[in-house]
């Protein structure tokens, strides 16, 4: 079984979890049973899975799995079916807040918050006779109580219990305050399916046993189950130290490096610090571009396997698409899609834009993506200081997160990026897949790769905004130029077809295959049937 970990699902995706969905597809395309695994408890999981073409039976979440839960008819559940075991109440409606106030005369029993169609119950909140929070209950999107919060007398979380669909509570958190007088979890005791009680003492040690189980269910004497961290904070302690052997790979969507330009930078990614330090007790490290395995290889000497694979798939319906020719596009309508974060440093794209107005009026931008909420949204904030300095709120507009990306970049003439740091981005993959003429700084790691220089766009120096503005100036004044780079751009997109990238995977897989055998009795694993501890 190959499993793909990840934290939740949101509805609004960041680009980890674009890329493991083209890899959960591709896998299904092909016949290689594949397993989206997540470790974070979240209510509205299944609505999200469901919606990204997920089925319910490919997903495996931790809480779900412990609490019995991984499949579960929907119900709906609304304020009528609530029962809070005192007579006489009524229900005082609060459309404005999405929640409804039960009284029993003058004394306030319970709040009962809604999701967001204002009908099904998303959370109880119960009060005892002196008016004191004591107990909230957290309802699964699919109608059953999952979570229940018990308060302490000083209105903190001292207790979270999690519960089957039938009631049952099967996982229990612990807070504690630390010296600092800060709520911390403090343990952890799961029930499981046979009564057995584990105690444990961090939320890492409880992944780790999940994780055991889940090699222990899909046990396979023929072939290696394949466990790739997508975020390696989640499980990087827990999937190095399974008990029975597996295929580990340590999956790297960013820059490894704090200072993503020196690949040498003392500093490493802080996402990925404890994993690149115990490199090797993976198996494989795969990086989504050649020139970051490259940088991996020279500076780690990792034991494990080191591989290039493409995080991005151009879908063949895609590629076989009527091309769009520039002289029918929006001229000079640049886009650009990522979240407004530090990192994509968009006020960089904003200057530049400025610079290119001034010779053509018509140039006009859109950013679409969701705001980082990162020091109350400053990356949105230096995006609209801009905007105001350079007097450009007619031309540049923050459109917010979208999935209708066809028609955008089928109408759009050129893609910016000007990232201080990339692991692929998929967003310019996917602009040439549509013709988008691409503009990058040359930042590592994706965009200096997937925009060749002179074939679908420009590079420039990194942090140049002002040779960013020449390069799309170059190609506004040359319609000769603008379609050969449209051309190049279409027809350099097949590098990431789907079956360029299966190919890709297919030598992990050969890889891990190939060395099953020898791990059955690598030293640094128990042997099956060895008791858990």
């Amino acid at each position: 079984m190959n499993f793909f970990i990840n934290e939740t699902m949101h509805a609004q995706k960041s680009g980890i979890e674009h890329a493991e969905l083209k890899r959960f597809n591709l896998f299904n395309e092909h016949g290689a049973d594949c397993r989206i695994v997540i470790r974070n408890w979240d209510p509205e999981l299944h609505d999200n899975t469901r919606q990204a073409g997920i089925p319910d039976a490919q997903l495996i979440s931790m809480f779900d799995y412990f609490q019995q839960a991984q499949e579960v008819k929907a119900r709906r559940i609304t304020l009528a079916d609530l029962d809070f075991g005192v007579a006489d109440t009524n229900a005082k409606r609060e459309p404005a807040k999405n929640r409804a106030l039960v009284m029993a005369g003058n004394q306030l029993v319970a709040r009962v918050n809604f999701w967001p169609d204002q009908h099904r119950v998303h959370s109880t909140e119960l009060f005892d006779a002196f008016g004191n929070l004591y107990l909230v209950e957290q309802y699964d999107s699919r109608g059953f109580v999952s979570l229940q919060q018990w308060y302490t007398p000083d209105n903190q979380i001292g207790m979270e219990t999690w519960l089957t669909p039938a009631g049952q509570p099967v996982l229990e958190s612990f807070n504690r305050d630390d010296r600092q007088g800060e709520r911390q979890k403090s343990g952890w005791r799961l029930t499981d399916r046979n009564g057995q009680v584990w105690q444990f003492a961090t939320i890492e040690a409880l992944t780790q046993h999940f994780l055991d189980d889940l090699n222990a269910d899909f046990w396979d004497e023929a072939r290696p189950n394949v466990f790739v961290l997508d975020r390696s904070h989640l499980a990087e302690w827990g999937i190095t130290r399974l008990k029975r052997p597996a295929y580990t790979v340590l999956y790297l969507h960013n820059a490894h490096t704090a200072n993503a330009q020196d690949p040498a930078d003392p500093v490493l990614n802080n996402n990925y610090e404890f994993a690149l330090n115990d490199l090797d007790a993976f198996d494989a490290v795969v990086s989504a571009t050649t020139k970051q395995a490259q940088a991996v290889a020279t500076r780690f000497h990792p034991r494990a396997a080191n591989f290039a694979i493409a995080v991005g798939i151009v879908p063949d319906q895609q590629l076989g698409a009527k091309r769009v020719p520039v002289a029918d596009r929006q001229f000079g309508k640049i886009i650009a899609f990522a979240r407004i974060a530090w990192e994509k440093h968009l006020d960089d794209l904003v200057r530049a834009v400025a610079i290119v107005h001034q010779e053509f009026p018509q140039v006009t931008l859109d950013l679409y993506g969701y705001a980082d909420p990162t020091d109350n949204y400053q990356a949105r904030r230096q995006v609209e200081q801009v905007i105001q300095a350079k007097h450009l709120e007619q031309v540049v507009t923050l459109k917010g997160y979208t999935q209708d990306i066809d028609q955008i970049e089928n109408s759009a003439m050129m893609f910016g990026v000007t990232s201080r740091m990339e692991g692929f981005n998929l967003a310019v993959m996917e602009a040439i897949a549509h013709g988008l003429i691409a503009f990058s700084y040359d930042v590592n790691y994706g965009p200096n790769e997937i925009v060749e220089d002179g074939v679908n766009g420009q590079v420039v120096p990194y942090g140049d905004y002002q040779a960013l503005a020449a390069a799309m100036l170059k190609v506004l004044r040359d319609p000769g130029l603008a379609q050969r780079y449209s051309t190049g751009a279409y027809e350099s997109a097949k590098r990431y077809s789907s079956a360029a990238v299966w190919a890709q995977w297919q030598k992990l897989l050969a890889d891990a295959q190939a060395h099953w055998p020898a791990k059955l009795v690598a030293a640094r694993y128990q042997q099956p049937g060895e008791a858990k501890s």
